[in-house]
């Protein structure tokens, strides 16, 4: 019999056996993967290969044990699991040999069976999307879905959520809800097959948080790179910092809430936080979706300013130098877009750090103009804030002001050595 994709199989070669299940090659070797979750590649001259299963036989023994029921304990609190895809509930496809998002969040509760101590789970799938495919208006589905578990007695939720734009949708969320209970965006870094995945940990890190005092948005992944500790990152602070470490996300600009000790399930707090049941629950979900997050480069024309200004768009976020400055010859755009009562919001690409636009002349030039100094506000975090300001209000004034404050502490009022 042929074995074919997604088959699992034994090789074997040179007295040497390798088993594992059979991945898509380009280059005429078999391509296995084993259950170390390393792929092996094997040349099949001399190679004797036997299929230990077929593809359809597995995907039909995963559909039954996925039935498994997850009993409810008494006395445990009930948290709701959103999943919208990503690698934390993410396998391997086998048509591409890519990992793809395709698990349910219940999925979730039967890879990770430990999160059944902590609390009684729901579980719902909003989307199955990776997070580079995330929308604006994705994030207000989301945020009434959030609500609506609150609404019938979730006492926390868990959002699973791919980490390459999660702190987008964390700092939206956090603009658009005042929630009374812990709202946890988790996520992983690498997939559930391979031996180094973060998603156990991050999960029941996460669920920890869900059942906590901290009745804010906030993010929950590893703290370093080993299995000791999560942080619990506030989620218009946090910033994802590589591409594939495990303790990618770091505080930009402020300390971690707190830390979940894996071992032990002890929470440990750094900072003062909104505490469970002490704001009221309330949603606002109005977003402008045209608004813009540019990044000034040495060279680049004030044209750019100028495209989104002529396409109608209602804010523009720049990214601009150390303390917040773009070339004299953006101002006059800068200008342009203020007069016609499109806030210009000033960041800066150094991250850590404030900007200040009144130490050198082109900073003061930039102010005359109209734009506003962002502080010590992240770029991504001013862009989804000024969606939702926009969402708010129409009024320029009232829009500046909003945007001048500290509304989810994505601004401190002063900086700390």
């Amino acid at each position: 019999m042929e074995f074919e994709e997604g088959d699992r199989v034994k090789v074997k070669k040179a007295g040497v056996e390798y088993e594992g299940i059979v991945m898509p090659s380009t280059t005429g070797h078999i391509i296995i993967k084993m259950v170390s979750g390393y792929n092996a590649g094997i040349d099949p001259k001399g190679a004797t290969v036997t299929i230990v299963q077929k593809k359809q036989d597995m995907e039909a023994s995963f559909k039954v044990a996925g039935k498994a029921e997850v009993k409810a304990k008494k006395g445990l609190p009930k948290v709701s699991i959103l999943s919208t895809g990503g690698t934390i509930a993410s396998k391997i496809d086998y048509r591409t040999g890519a990992v793809t998002s395709q698990f349910s969040a219940d999925d979730i509760l039967q890879a990770i069976p430990e999160l059944t101590e902590i609390a009684n789970f729901s579980g719902k799938a909003i989307y199955n999307i990776l997070s580079e495919n995330m929308k604006v208006d994705y994030w207000q589905e989301l945020s009434r879905a959030v609500v609506e578990e609150i609404k019938n007695g979730a006492a926390g939720i868990i959002i699973a959520h791919g980490t390459d734009t999660m702190m987008y949708s964390a700092a939206a969320l956090s603009f658009m809800v005042d929630t009374p209970v812990p709202i946890v965006f988790v996520g992983s870094q690498r997939s559930a097959d391979r031996p180094s995945s973060d998603n156990a940990m991050n999960a029941i890190c996460a669920a920890k948080v869900a059942v906590s005092d901290i009745a804010e948005v906030t993010v929950v992944m590893h703290s370093d790179g080993s299995d000791d500790s999560c942080s619990i990152h506030r989620a218009t602070k946090v910033r994802k910092m590589h591409t594939s470490r495990r303790d990618a996300f770091r505080s930009i600009n402020s300390d971690p809430i707190g830390y979940v000790d894996y071992a032990t399930g002890e929470i440990i707090t750094s900072l003062s936080y909104v505490k469970r049941d002490e704001k009221e629950l309330s949603l606002s979900d109005s977003l402008e979706p045209k608004c813009a997050l540019v990044k000034f480069t040495p060279g680049s024309s004030p044209d750019i300013l100028g495209y989104f200004i002529d396409a109608g768009y209602k804010g523009i976020v720049i990214e601009g130098t150390g303390l917040g400055h773009v070339s004299t010859d953006w101002i006059p755009q800068i200008e342009r877009a203020t007069s016609q009562k499109i806030p210009v919001l000033i960041t800066s690409q150094c991250l850590h750090g404030r900007i200040c636009d009144r130490v050198y002349d082109t900073g003061r030039d930039i102010l005359k103009a109209g734009a506003i100094e962002g502080e010590d506000i992240l770029p991504e975090v001013a862009l989804v804030k000024m969606m939702w300001v926009l969402g708010q209000t129409q009024d320029y004034d009232a829009v500046v002001d909003m945007l001048k404050e500290s509304v989810r502490c994505e601004i401190n009022e002063r900086s700390l050595v």
